[in-house]
């Protein structure tokens, strides 16, 4: 967990992905947040985390849905969604705290 401390502290938005490996849907993701990742440069990081390898994380944070997306800043959380998203919307989203 301190490593994720580290990694929201960032001063720059960082797009964190909750994911589980066993939604139909997942690989359809993958190429949504690199069309994400590649539309904001070095504006923004973009970080997908599995669920099931990070239970105590995603339980310390009440992940209930997958995906789960969440924007932190300077580490504050600043903007949090379950369900899909398409990338045009995660990266006005995301744009809102670069």
């Amino acid at each position: 967990m301190a490593k994720f401390g580290e990694l929201i502290g960032s001063n720059i938005p960082v797009l964190i992905d909750f994911y589980a490996d066993w939604k139909d849907s997942a690989n359809d993701l993958h190429s949504v947040l690199r069309d994400v990742a590649a539309a904001l440069g070095d504006k923004a990081k973009v970080i997908k985390i599995d669920v099931e390898k990070n239970e105590i994380l995603a339980n310390a944070l009440r992940i209930k849905g997958n995906p789960t997306f969440i924007i932190y800043k300077g580490g504050e959380m600043k903007w949090r969604q379950t369900g899909e998203q398409d990338a045009n919307t995660l990266i006005s989203l995301v744009q809102q705290y670069v």
